[in-house]
């Protein structure tokens, strides 16, 4: 980032109101890099300026060429349109749900006479009532399945009106041929009020308490049946008892798998997160009366760089955002950031009192310590998921070939990624797949040799012609690969292209992968950011379907390389922040160090000590002492 360029953005942030709002962060040619919230704006964005940044920020804001914001009446009015920008930019720089716009939701159609009950993707009607998100649709079709056996609902789309006694009938008469209910009569799976079978009053009274089993409020439930039953037999209506036993009796079974119980009339969400390589998951626990009702992971993008607390209330805030069922209380193993901002805002979600629990013992820490468990378990199925298949990825390999006009799908594959903040502590990684799986043993890490450099080009430069010189035979051979992705544009490429031919490496087919490419619908719409593939002979980026195996494993080998870039930054980043002038001492090790640090407490401390008694110190002796106390003075 330029100077000048850095300047403009702090006078524009000098100028943002002290008031709640949402704030984005855009490039130079107006595509959103991120999007947050604020009680405060201008001091919220001013913090992206300052020091101790995480890495994926400092990025951001190296990219950044203007922030706009948005004011808001209140901060719960910033959590909601800020989960609406995320989903609809998919800013870079966001930890966002994966395919959040697809997440499944149960419809009750109460504003029918005769309900119906559904799974949807969309929230458009404001007389029904919603159950969800959901993480699973399969889950959602097989609680539905549950549920209809045991209430039986009607699925058609027939209009249903009720006569004077509140029978049922279609509008028009016609619509239901020859006046003969469906075959989900027929396998007691509707009670067909479109043929009159039942009233509008036992109908809703169905769909009450189907209401009440997706609540999670199956105790309560279970006591109305039994009430019910023996009402019916008290008054010799065996067949309704019997029917009602036969509800009761299904009804327990589903309870029996149940585990897990916590105590009677406790509600509450328990969120438990895991992040391995660069990916996350969030296992969202749903106790209703003491039950877990539900357990659904939710996979996020993202979140390469993040830690736990800010990927959980990245989460917490669009998952709530979009809850059509908001809990008194979430339970959490740790805070996060703007935790008081949070509850305040699932409290006016939920129109009554809600919080944030930290669960620090007890049953409630338990059931994190699930979540938790569950969480890492979903990441490793979608990592096993992905690499299962050989076929797909011989696929995809000899797709990416025809794409990029190779002669053969490549085995060896190398990718490279610079990683620093601002020029400061320049690291590099090199990450090996062999047959479209990664090869851990062949990783490699870079530390700069050129110093602290803010400049992509010369620091990837540097990488290539320092890995290029190992031979590609011998004990230590770093055999030669067939393809190497560069993380980064056409200057990034260019810039290694000249390393190679410098380096003299023969023909090597070479290429750049960016996310820089925004593509749009028809109608201008703004759609997603789309991976853009350059090729040294090209004045024009490659771009493959978004749909494709060749796609998709360069995305994976690129995540790769950068979170092995990024996890070497970060260790050599907290070394070099805990560095103190004795490391330059010569004579003094990290054994003597420590020694010295534990007697005397700080550096600060042993600037005080007198060099007389700095050389009584074993191990130190005069003119250690002298270098010591030099180097404490000039430090």
């Amino acid at each position: 980032m330029t100077h000048a360029r850095y300047e403009g953005l702090l006078a524009q942030i000098a100028a943002f109101p002290a008031s709640p709002g949402v704030y984005l962060f855009k490039d130079g040619r107006g595509r959103v890099l991120y999007v947050g919230k604020a009680d405060v704006l201008r001091d919220r964005v001013r913090a992206y300026f300052g020091p101790l940044q995480d890495v994926r920020h400092v990025r951001m804001v190296e990219r950044a060429d203007r922030v706009e914001y948005v004011v808001t009446e209140s901060v719960s009015e910033a959590y909601l349109l800020e989960a609406n920008l995320i989903k609809q930019h998919r800013p870079r720089y966001n930890i966002r749900l994966k395919d959040d716009k697809s997440y499944p939701y149960v419809q009750v159609t109460l504003g029918e006479e005769f309900p119906r009950i559904l799974r949807t993707r969309t929230l458009g009607d404001r007389s029904a009532r919603y159950f969800g998100p959901y993480a699973n649709a399969k889950a959602v079709d097989q609680t539905l399945d549950l549920l209809q056996k045991l209430f039986p609902y009607r699925t058609c789309r027939l209009t249903i009106v009720g006569d004077a006694e509140g029978r049922g009938r279609t509008v028009p008469p016609s619509a239901l041929p020859n006046g003969r209910p469906c075959i989900l009569y027929d396998i007691k799976r509707c009670t067909a009020p479109c043929a009159g079978h039942a009233t509008s009053t036992e109908y809703r009274a169905s769909i009450d308490r189907s209401v009440l089993f997706l609540q999670g409020r199956h105790a309560v439930l279970a006591r109305e049946v039994r009430t019910e039953m023996d009402a019916a037999s008290e008054r010799l209506d065996y067949e309704r008892a019997a029917a009602l036993r036969d509800q009761l009796q299904a009804m327990e079974r589903t309870l029996e798998r149940q585990t897990i119980h916590a105590y009677s009339g406790d509600d509450y969400d328990t969120l438990g997160v895991a992040l391995d390589n660069g990916q996350a998951a969030v296992q969202l626990l749903r106790v209703r009366d003491g039950t877990i009702v539900s357990r659904d992971p939710f996979l996020l993008d993202g979140s390469e760089g993040a830690g736990l607390g800010e990927v959980l209330a990245s989460f917490a805030r669009q998952h709530y955002a979009a809850a059509s069922d908001i809990p008194p209380e979430v339970v959490v193993g740790a805070p996060f950031p703007d935790l008081a901002d949070f509850a305040a805002f699932l409290t006016e979600r939920r129109g009554g009192r809600a919080g944030v629990h930290i669960a620090r013992r007890g049953r409630k820490r338990r059931h994190v310590e699930l979540a938790e468990r569950n969480a890492v378990e979903a990441l490793e199925q979608q990592r096993v998921s992905a690499m299962a298949h050989p076929d797909t990825s011989r696929a995809a390999l000899v797709e990416l070939a025809s794409a990029i006009g190779l002669e053969a799908p490549p085995e060896r594959v190398e990718c490279y990624d610079v990683s620093h903040v601002q020029g400061t502590s320049v690291v590099a990684s090199m990450v090996v797949f062999q047959d479209g799986r990664p090869l851990k043993s062949q990783y490699r890490r870079f530390r700069s040799r050129i110093g602290d450099r803010n400049d992509d080009f010369v620091n990837m430069a540097d990488v290539l012609t320092r890995r290029f010189r190992r031979p590609a035979d011998g004990t230590d051979a770093w055999p030669r690969p067939d393809l190497v992705i560069i993380d980064g544009g056409k200057g990034q490429l260019s810039a290694g292209v000249a390393a190679l031919t410098k380096a003299g490496v023969g023909a090597l087919a070479v290429i750049g992968l960016a996310k820089e490419h925004r593509v749009t619908r028809p109608g201008g719409e703004p759609e997603r950011t789309q991976e853009e593939v350059w090729l040294p002979e090209r004045d024009r980026p490659l771009l493959l379907s978004p749909s494709s195996a060749g796609y998709h494993l360069l995305q994976r080998i690129r995540d790769e390389a950068h979170r092995f870039a990024v996890t070497y930054h970060q260790k050599v980043r907290s070394q070099r922040a805990v560095r103190s002038a004795l490391d330059d001492v010569p004579g003094v090790g990290p054994a003597r160090k420590r020694a010295l640090l534990r007697k005397y407490g700080s550096v600060r401390a042993l600037r005080e000590v007198p060099e007389e008694e700095l050389a009584t110190v074993p191990g130190v002796g005069p003119a250690l002492a002298a270098r010591i106390k030099a180097a404490l003075a000039s430090g």
